[in-house]
């Protein structure tokens, strides 16, 4: 009910609301800053032909850009269309460690690991660092030595601690 009002009021009298915006005077140019004013009546009235010139359409410039003639074609995609006849380079895959965590990752690109596997060598190098060396984790999960040592130097894994507040005694857990 409250729609068909509003469209009732909205369509009220539309035709002369719009045929009063068409008639109404068309916005003139900007006005001139008034310090150019005097400048622009002193230009004009010592050369008076540049009033014409303004206003005259050149030949010779319309002639030159009706010669003008535009070809433009789409730019190469980045990715090659490849040649079906060509065989394509076979990519090594390996099995993911730890199926327990995530079961859609059937098979890893060597050279990469997935976030469960990132994770798991962070926590096994920060747990037994004698054990879980960079050249043991570089064999294990098929990476190149200096990204894992990247690796194990910027990242680590997050530890919570949480500390009794001062004055208070701690909670026994139950």
């Amino acid at each position: 009910m409250g729609a068909a009002v509003f469209r009732a009021i909205r369509n009220f009298n539309l035709e002369n609301r719009a045929e009063r915006e068409i008639s109404k005077m068309k916005p003139s140019a900007a006005p001139r800053h008034p310090s150019t004013k005097s400048l622009l009546r002193e230009q004009m009235s010592r050369h008076p032909e540049i009033k014409g010139e303004i206003a005259r359409k050149d030949d010779k410039l319309l002639s030159l850009l009706k010669d003008v003639y535009v070809d433009s074609k789409d730019p190469v995609s980045s990715l090659q269309v490849k040649d079906p006849g060509t065989p394509q380079e076979q990519k090594e895959f390996r099995l993911a460690k730890g199926h327990d965590f995530n079961m859609n990752i059937k098979n890893i690109p060597k050279g990469k690991i997935s976030v469960v596997e990132a994770l798991t060598l962070l926590n096994n190098h920060k747990l037994y660092p004698e054990t879980w060396t960079a050249e043991k984790i570089a064999e294990e999960y098929y990476l190149e030595q200096k990204d894992v040592k990247s690796l194990l130097r910027y990242f680590v894994t997050f530890e919570v601690n949480l500390l009794p507040p001062n004055g208070k005694k701690a909670i026994p857990s139950k």
